[in-house]
């Protein structure tokens, strides 16, 4: 039985790693700075020199290896018709993202137009346009009275339709704890039992 080969613990072991580097990967190795800093690392002795990262070394010696094939290019006609329908996607997103913003803002501008109309409606379901064309009022005293009662009674429909009270009623379950980004202090309940 032969011996095992040494090649794989040559490629992976530390010792080893710097050695086996052809000149194209010793060439490109990456000078890192401070591991979580984008400034100059002090140095504590001058003839230390600047700390390379191994992981960059090894990703330009594999990409950079004369075994690794080419990167696959389109021919033109290919990169043409590519093109052509990447584009046409992107345009027909487009008009769809357009069709969705326009409807939306069709429904609020028709949502606010309804909440005007209720702010200016009165309990019977008429505006001040409409109750001087029907000849509501009379005399002075009752110019005064009814302006009083129309001002009580105009938007009460409006009030009524904008409180917000009992919105929390039925609310689903998600909702019952507020909603946080960030992961809770326990992340898993080990007690529990069913």
């Amino acid at each position: 039985m032969n011996a095992p080969s040494m090649a794989l613990l040559r490629a992976f072991s530390p010792v080893w790693r710097a050695e086996s580097l052809p000149w194209v990967a010793r060439g490109c190795q990456w000078q890192q700075k401070a591991p979580f800093s984008s400034t100059e690392q002090r140095m504590a002795k001058k003839g230390r020199g600047e700390k390379k990262d191994m992981r960059i070394t090894l990703i330009r010696y594999h990409l950079q290896h004369p075994l690794t094939p080419r990167p696959l290019r389109f021919s033109r006609n290919r990169a043409l018709r590519h093109w052509t329908i990447h584009r046409a996607w992107r345009l027909y997103q487009t008009q769809l993202r357009l069709n969705r913003q326009l409807e939306l803002e069709r429904q609020y501008n028709s949502m606010a137009a309804a909440c005007e109309a209720l702010r200016l409606t009165d309990n019977h379901g008429l505006t001040a346009e409409d109750r001087m064309k029907l000849g509501g009022g009379g005399g002075a005293g009752d110019e005064a009275a009814a302006a009083g009662a129309e001002g009580r009674e105009m938007g009460r429909l409006y009030r009524i339709a904008m409180l917000k009270d009992g919105v929390w009623e039925g609310a689903p379950i998600e909702y019952a704890r507020i909603q946080t980004e960030s992961p809770p202090r326990e992340g898993w309940n080990h007690a529990w039992t069913r």
